[in-house]
């Protein structure tokens, strides 16, 4: 039976403390705090981009594969193991059961299949583009950038206590695969993706 959750609040953390798995107290603003908590924040943005999908005319209809319903079920994969890792993140490393950290070499590796069997039908990329590509490409581009800081505060926790090393392999493959998500879901949508005009330098004045 689900254990249920009595309330929201516990007034536990007014002092900017807040308790790992196993009960050690720690600042809400350590380096593990900021690795799931930043991690959380990831979630929500792929949470936002699976509504946006939802929200397609065209996530209904018949489409080619791979397709926004393709696309959605793997987001809402992520997200569950993302949760995983969430709670692998939370636990000290002295409570911590070994092989747990919620992902493996099985999801890098899906990641990396995904991303090699969608770029083959994405127009080649001929320099950088703009983050956009309609509402659903445009909350892919922010999850890649979030993740990125994701990857950053994982990596200065990774620096001060063990982790597993293919969290960092994980988090660092999620980034390209939001990349290469953000342009399929414009592909989907129809949007044109913005390349990128580097600003040409003001000749010298006399």
């Amino acid at each position: 039976m689900t254990r249920r959750i009595p309330r929201i609040y516990t007034r536990t953390g007014d002092r900017g403390e807040t308790g790992l798995v196993g009960g050690a107290r720690v600042p809400k603003d350590s380096p593990r705090l900021e690795a799931y908590g930043s991690l959380d924040e990831l979630n929500c943005f792929i949470g936002a981009a699976l509504a946006e999908i939802g929200a397609s005319p065209r996530a209904a209809a018949a489409a080619p594969v791979p397709s926004f319903q393709e696309l959605a079920a793997l987001l809402a994969g992520i997200q569950h193991r993302l949760f995983d890792l969430g709670a692998y993140l939370a636990t000290p490393p002295a409570k911590q059961k070994p092989g747990t950290p919620g992902v493996g070499a099985s999801e890098v590796e899906l990641l990396e299949k995904t991303m090699d069997r969608w770029g083959e039908g994405l127009p080649p990329l001929a320099g950088f583009i703009l983050p956009g590509g309609g509402k659903a490409g445009a909350w892919l581009h922010l999850s890649r950038a979030v993740c990125r800081r994701v990857e950053r505060r994982v990596l200065a926790l990774y620096r001060q206590e063990p982790l597993d090393p293919v969290v960092l392999a994980y988090l660092n493959r999620l980034s390209d695969f939001f990349f290469v998500a953000a342009r399929l879901a414009a592909q989907l949508a129809g949007e044109a993706e913005t390349p990128w005009k580097p600003s040409v330098p003001a000749a010298p004045q006399n």
